[in-house]
């Protein structure tokens, strides 16, 4: 039998909060953190809104001179990962006791990268020569460079690596942070993930796409997850990132357990380089696999945070994959995507999907799928829309699929 895997310590930063308190505060009011960009110029652009982190110091969490060695994206992994190591029982980061840090695996990602150091320092190449280009470039520019600098500073010398598909980056990764302690591979995991994309170029790419919605005279309203006018997703920044242990060591320590990560399941579309599967047959493998490896039936989910970004392909398969998925309990499953809230945070938005699953376990309420003013039509499950419901929720679950056709479901469960 394997073993069992407990979340101990959660940190966030995002544009609905910086404070795993104000997000959720602000995810049960429906208040959106979404508004019109203002890192750069957009009046050129297609779209102008985005999910924007406010107020982000990051020496208020890092030391500087590892500040500055990091990409933005890098910075927010960092300080997640310092607030859930002291919202688990830990010094920040810092060395871990001796004991677990070889046994601390780290798995943290970002889905595209720092792509701010890579236009950054193009543009300084081209004005200035190839002899301006910092040595650090290269390790600011990677995806797992997170994992290492979180792995370096807090001594985890245990299974160290990122995952990276795009929207499902984070997801991925807890997924199989959790697998490495079922299996006995590790006894503590830091995992999530972490993006800074709100730049010139992942702007005009993601537009270019027609991906994007264009409402740029109403912000807050623009991501509209299963409605019928829906006109594309609204891009975020930000980081997630949770502490998992081997449940009997967090009973141990005398850790706060908020829940249990039971279930993992991952799959993929084999379809398109960009578009869902339209039957939503690799979502469903996904979640049935994921059920499966939780022990539990569909009928048993209290609660399901969609991955639904508010495109209209996305969302259409992924009520079909639901629907599939549950069958005849589906009028008892509460359903509500969050990303009208806090934005598609790209390879941070599972953790932090994740993370609103944890706090609905946590406080018995389900968060409203704001925006959905007009249902794109009667659904074969219950969608929260009209504000927060209060629910007991035993069982959650998240679902999350990327470019490339990946999927990941994780579900957790009260203790």
């Amino acid at each position: 039998m394997s073993r069992r895997v407990a979340i101990t310590g959660i940190g966030l930063l995002s544009p609905a909060g910086n404070t795993i308190e104000e997000f959720w505060a602000n995810c049960i009011e429906g208040q959106s953190g979404i508004g019109l960009i203002t890192a750069f110029d957009t009046s050129e652009y297609p779209t102008r809104i985005g999910g924007e982190i406010q107020n982000f110091d990051p020496e208020a969490y890092l030391d500087p001179k590892l500040a500055k060695r990091a990409d933005r994206y890098c910075q927010f992994a960092l300080a997640a990962a310092h607030m859930a190591l002291k919202d688990a029982g830990f010094a920040g980061l810092a060395p871990l006791p001796e004991e677990l840090r070889q046994r601390t695996a780290v798995i943290v990602a970002s889905g595209i990268g720092g792509m701010k150091t890579f236009e950054d320092t193009h543009a300084l190449l081209l004005e200035r020569g190839p002899k301006r280009v910092s040595p650090f470039f290269v390790p600011m520019l990677i995806s797992d460079i997170a994992a290492g600098m979180i792995s370096i500073e807090t001594g985890a010398m245990g299974p160290n690596f990122a995952v990276v598909t795009a929207c499902a980056t984070s997801t991925h990764c807890i997924g199989e942070a959790a697998q490495k302690i079922k299996l006995g591979q590790a006894d503590l995991a830091i995992a999530g993930g972490a993006e800074a994309t709100i730049i010139p170029s992942a702007l005009a790419g993601f537009s270019a796409a027609k991906a994007l919605s264009r409402r740029n005279d109403d912000p807050k309203r623009a991501c509209r997850p299963f409605d019928r006018d829906r006109d594309g997703f609204v891009m975020a920044e930000g980081g997630a990132v949770l502490i998992l242990e081997e449940m009997e060591l967090a009973r141990r320590r005398g850790a706060r357990i908020y829940a249990e990560l039971a279930g993992y399941g991952a799959s993929g579309d084999a379809y398109h380089i960009t578009a869902p599967r339209p039957d939503g047959a690799g979502a469903v493998l996904a979640m049935r696999w994921a059920l499966e490896d939780a022990g539990i039936e569909p009928s048993e989910l209290d609660y399901i945070n969609a991955h639904a970004p508010g495109t209209q392909d996305g969302d259409a398969m992924e009520a079909l994959a639901l629907e599939a998925l549950l069958g005849e309990a589906g009028p008892s499953v509460a359903v509500s995507s969050t990303k009208p809230i806090h934005g598609h945070m790209l390879g941070a938005t599972g953790a932090t999907e994740l993370i609103v699953c944890i706090l609905a376990i946590r406080d018995a309420v389900v968060p409203p799928n704001i925006n959905c003013e007009n249902p794109e039509r009667e659904f074969g499950f219950e969608l929260v829309r009209d504000g927060p419901k209060p629910k007991t929720v035993r069982a959650a679950m998240t679902n999350s699929f990327g470019f490339g056709g990946h999927n990941a479901v994780l579900i957790v469960r009260a203790v």
